[in-house]
């Protein structure tokens, strides 16, 4: 007599469950997992004040670097310029970091030597770790011309420093020289653009003030491209500058300050744009493409 499918099925499920040995449930607890941390509400601020923490803490770490800088004066440039090649080199690795603040310096030299050729008193080079350098002037120049040349003074050093690292670069075939001289060429093109307090406003203002707005424009564009805190700070300090240039614009002294010949405004307007032509073309040579 033939079973049914069923019976068949049945039967072997019974097999099956007789030989198949029963699994002793574990005797340890079951893993629990730990409390998750929430993803950040804003993660690019990580990436926004990235430097500025790496320079607040490296200067709470060395608090005696600070006494040198602000209480000996004649250890300031020296002093800065410790602090920005410890701060550089946890970043980029202390050659490179050497070579970018060496740039720096040639770039401040440049404003430094055509004031004093001009006889106007200056402060000693302060560097800013991730911000650059700057050298104070304790007076104006005498018009917005000689203004033109002092600003001027620093990218075309700085640009034929850079350009010596590049000849330097190709003799010995050393990529780290390359991008050294890259980043230079680049230092000193950004400071072109037309806006105070970059070199480039200050030497446009012997051409027209409307280029001031062109450099507004720019500055927001690019730190609405790529933020962080040093062209947020630039860009607060520019936009304070040209409203306070705003308002003074109808005042005799300013009238006259700006007042100025035009082969004066022909030549700086030839050396402004030709300067930021040839940074751009050294750029172009000097960049490393990199193999993924």
């Amino acid at each position: 007599m033939r079973s049914s499918g069923t019976d068949s099925a049945q039967s072997y499920d019974e097999f099956v469950s007789q030989i198949t040995p029963e699994r002793d449930a574990p005797d340890y607890p079951p893993y629990e997992l730990g409390p998750v941390r929430p993803e950040p509400r804003f993660p690019f601020l990580r990436k926004l004040f990235a430097p500025l923490v790496v320079v607040g803490a490296f200067l709470a770490k060395f608090k005696f670097i600070l006494f040198a800088v602000f209480k000996l004066k004649i250890f300031a440039t020296p002093a800065t310029m410790l602090v920005s090649i410890a701060a550089y080199a946890l970043l980029w690795g202390w050659k490179f970091a050497i070579g970018f603040v060496l740039l720096i310096l040639v770039h401040e030299l440049g404003h430094a030597l055509e004031a004093k050729r001009q006889g106007i008193p200056i402060s000693a080079p302060l560097f800013i770790p991730f911000v650059g350098a700057l050298i104070a002037m304790k007076q104006l120049p005498n018009d917005v011309w000689r203004e033109a040349k002092v600003a001027l003074a620093g990218p075309i050093l700085g640009s034929l420093g850079a350009a010596a690292v590049w000849a330097l670069a190709v003799y010995t075939d050393s990529d780290l020289l390359r991008a050294l001289a890259f980043t230079g060429f680049f230092l000193n093109l950004f400071n072109l653009v037309p806006i105070v307090p970059l070199d480039g406003g200050r030497a446009v203002a012997a051409l027209h003030p409307a280029f001031w707005i062109v450099g507004l424009a720019m500055l927001t564009a690019l730190t609405f491209l790529a933020p962080n805190p040093i062209l947020i700070l630039i860009l607060v300090l520019a936009a304070l500058d040209f409203w306070n240039r705003w308002r003074q614009r109808g005042e005799p002294e300013y009238s006259e300050y700006y007042t100025i010949a035009p082969w004066q405004r022909v030549a700086v307007a030839v050396t402004y744009f030709g300067l930021a032509a040839a940074l751009g073309v050294a750029m172009s040579a000097s960049h490393i493409e990199r193999s993924v």
